[in-house]
């Protein structure tokens, strides 16, 4: 069953980001489990490998896609990793035309936050960063986890 979010006590410059569940029209490619910030090195690399596959679409029409998506999982991973209850699980999927990127943890009760005004080095932008760089961004729960989503164009 999927759930739309609650709510929870934010800073005032803090803003929440909708809830909202992406289109059901993805497929599975890949998913990896993440114990600590440790794995994301290894996680990068093999996200890489898989957007830049040759079955994958081609790089020159891509652009900067696969370096932002990379980009992305890290600062969403990160978020899980930081703030949600594990397990945490990082999944890649395609429509063909777009990617979706999945990030899954089990803390059901913390809402995603978009980071307001704060002083430089004070962090917190990762939802940001997920905003400008992906065609759209959002998150859900279910019944056991909340995961927080972001597509990417898989061609040009």
């Amino acid at each position: 069953m999927v759930q739309h979010g609650g709510g929870s006590s934010r800073g005032p410059t803090d803003a929440g980001l909708a809830a909202s569940v992406p289109p059901d029209r993805f497929t599975a490619v890949r998913s990896w489990s993440l114990d600590s910030v440790t794995d994301l090195s290894r996680v990068r690399r093999e996200l890489l490998s898989a957007v830049t596959a040759r079955h994958a679409a081609p790089q020159d029409l891509l652009g900067q896609v696969p370096e932002n998506m990379v980009l992305v999982a890290s600062e969403l991973a990160t978020n899980a990793l930081e703030h949600g209850l594990p397990p945490t699980v990082l999944s890649l999927l395609t429509d063909g035309t777009d990617y979706l990127l999945d990030v899954c943890d089990a803390d059901l009760h913390s809402v995603p936050v978009l980071a307001g005004e704060r002083p430089v080095g004070a962090g917190g932008f990762g939802l940001l960063i997920a905003r400008r760089l992906s065609q759209s961004v959002g998150w859900y729960t279910t019944d056991s986890t909340k995961h927080v989503w972001a597509i990417f164009p898989a061609q040009g």
